[in-house]
């Protein structure tokens, strides 16, 4: 058991919101109950997971994707009134981190998900320094895909680039196809992120660098972990990771 504001102290030591220039707010985005007991962890405030929290008992819900977004109205209707009301019914606090739990060096979504495949960064490129880099043991593009979707658990979209053994991988999770063209010169032979839109294809094909869509949110599933797991076993919490399946 723990209080909101320590809570919200030791995740923002962790993840050191005031680093970044963000979408959305970061930190508390809704005020529930003053003392924390369990702590479920989420990809995205979803009605799915704030009901499956209130279920479990939840205190407090941690996740990448909150509830508020820059060029939102602000109008409190429809979708946002439910989850909005689910949670002050229920007295739960609201935690969102977006891009300082993509960056965060070891418990973040890129730190972690390199680590599900024993990769460990050993350079950072892109807006923000969120993308990662590695050396890998050479590969090749279909060993890697078969690897990344028995793995995350669903089909990935890949792009071949000229055929080259895989020696450097650079990744960025979620939908980070803009950095397709900073891990190119940060000389990658493959590039892995969430989503794939119509330019990157023809990167891949004239580049020579192959670039591979494992899904937004089954990339982004590992961050939250490492992040609740560190701030629970710090502030003596229980805490449990829920899914709510995705084909995003």
């Amino acid at each position: 058991m723990t209080d909101r504001a320590a809570l919200e102290l030791r995740l923002n030591q962790l993840l050191e919101p005031a680093r970044f220039k963000d979408y959305g707010p970061n930190g508390l985005q809704v005020e529930g109950r003053a003392e924390v007991g369990h702590l479920v962890c989420g990809v995205t405030a979803s009605l799915a997971l704030i009901d499956a929290a209130i279920a479990a008992g939840a205190g407090a819900i941690l996740v990448h994707h909150g509830l508020f977004w820059r060029g939102q109205d602000g109008r409190i209707t429809g979708w946002m009134k439910q989850r909005l009301a689910r949670l002050i019914q229920h007295d739960i606090n609201l935690f969102a981190y977006h891009l300082p739990l993509d960056a965060h060096p070891t418990l973040g979504n890129n730190a972690q998900l390199g680590a599900q495949f024993g990769w460990t960064a050993d350079s950072r490129f892109g807006e923000q320094d969120l993308g990662f880099g590695a050396a890998i043991e050479p590969t090749d593009l279909a060993a890697l895909t078969v690897r990344l979707r028995d793995a995350l658990g669903r089909n990935v979209t890949a792009v071949p680039g000229d055929g080259r053994p895989l020696r450097r991988v650079a990744w960025c999770t979620g939908g980070a196809q803009s950095y397709f063209e900073p891990a190119i010169a940060a000389g990658a032979d493959v590039f892995i992120t969430g989503e794939i839109s119509e330019p990157q294809a023809h990167y891949a094909r004239e580049t020579g660098v192959a670039f591979i869509a494992a899904g937004h949110h089954a990339t982004e599933r590992y961050g939250v972990q490492g992040v609740g797991a560190q701030v629970a076993q710090d502030l003596g919490l229980t805490w449990q990771f829920i899914d709510v399946d995705n084909p995003a």
